[in-house]
């Protein structure tokens, strides 16, 4: 872990992202690229009109003092940040920085939402989830003991997982973690029995894992009546500190979540999710 992306808005939300961006960039001595998009058009930067000039003047002091008030925060105090501000109007932009950057890990803030499926489908967090290459840590409140020595990896042990599942073992591996692999078993047609999940587990773990199995990993099989559900409350049970998914890169994390009962059970469960691109 060598960089660590925070886009912020200076939102409280966005805060809440650096101070966790901080105490992980402190214990594994990474660096902070602290990037805002402005979003202005450009022909208020271009134009000749003094009150176009004036703006584009305005704004640009106005993101310079609060970069300013942010690096002055206790929390930021010795870790290395470098302050990126662009003109971007498309996420997608920021991806190409990241690569440009040579960046490892992004962490953002999202509103207080109570679930996993409101926190990110039609969401800022949910394009940046879509067009990001790296993992996305999506955090909703202020963390000021973050840790990550529970985890929860929740998946559907296809092949197509196999990817997101190499990513997020070795992400975690970094932390020394106690990873809790999750299958959620749905109802009706969705329903497996738990040999054929042993089956389709094993075999799984075998390809991605090359016949070795890591000790500190564990499998779960959680009944309930949609994923959204069965990823929280077993979170809840076992007091994970992270929850993280597989995301399809394009199709973003709505698919995850299509179908579900809407059960809001999370209303006081407000961990931080880390998506991983299939």
């Amino acid at each position: 872990m060598k960089k660590i992306l925070v886009p912020t808005d200076f939102s409280e939300h966005s805060n809440f992202a650096l101070q966790v961006a901080a105490q992980i960039a402190e214990k594994s001595n990474a660096k902070i690229l602290l990037f805002h998009m402005m979003g202005i058009a450009q022909s208020v930067f271009i134009s000749e009109e003094d009150q176009k000039q004036a703006e584009a003047i305005y704004y640009l002091e106005l993101t310079r003092k609060r970069f300013n008030e942010l690096l002055e925060k206790d929390f930021m105090k010795g870790v290395e940040t470098e302050v990126v501000v662009q003109n971007y109007k498309m996420f997608s932009e920021m991806n190409n920085l990241a690569h440009d950057k040579g960046v490892d890990f992004v962490v953002m803030g999202s509103h207080g939402y109570t679930g996993l499926s409101e926190m990110f489908v039609g969401s800022n967090t949910e394009k940046i989830i879509r067009t990001s290459d790296f993992p996305v840590m999506v955090i909703k409140e202020p963390c000021e003991n973050f840790n990550m020595k529970k985890v929860v990896f929740a998946c559907d042990f296809k092949p197509d997982a196999l990817k997101a599942y190499r990513k997020a073992m070795h992400f975690f591996n970094n932390f020394g973690s106690e990873v809790h692999l999750l299958y959620v078993n749905l109802p009706n047609e969705e329903f497996r029995s738990t040999s054929e999940l042993d089956q389709r587990v094993n075999e799984f773990l075998s390809v991605a894992n090359e016949g070795v199995i890591n000790p500190n990993h564990k499998v779960h099989y959680y009944n309930d009546y949609n994923i959204e559900s069965g990823i929280y409350a077993f979170s809840k049970a076992i007091e994970a500190d992270v929850v993280s998914l597989a995301t399809h890169g394009r199709k973003g994390v709505s698919h995850f979540f299509m179908g579900s009962v809407g059960e809001d059970i999370a209303t006081h469960v407000n961990l931080p999710v880390i998506t991983f691109k299939i």
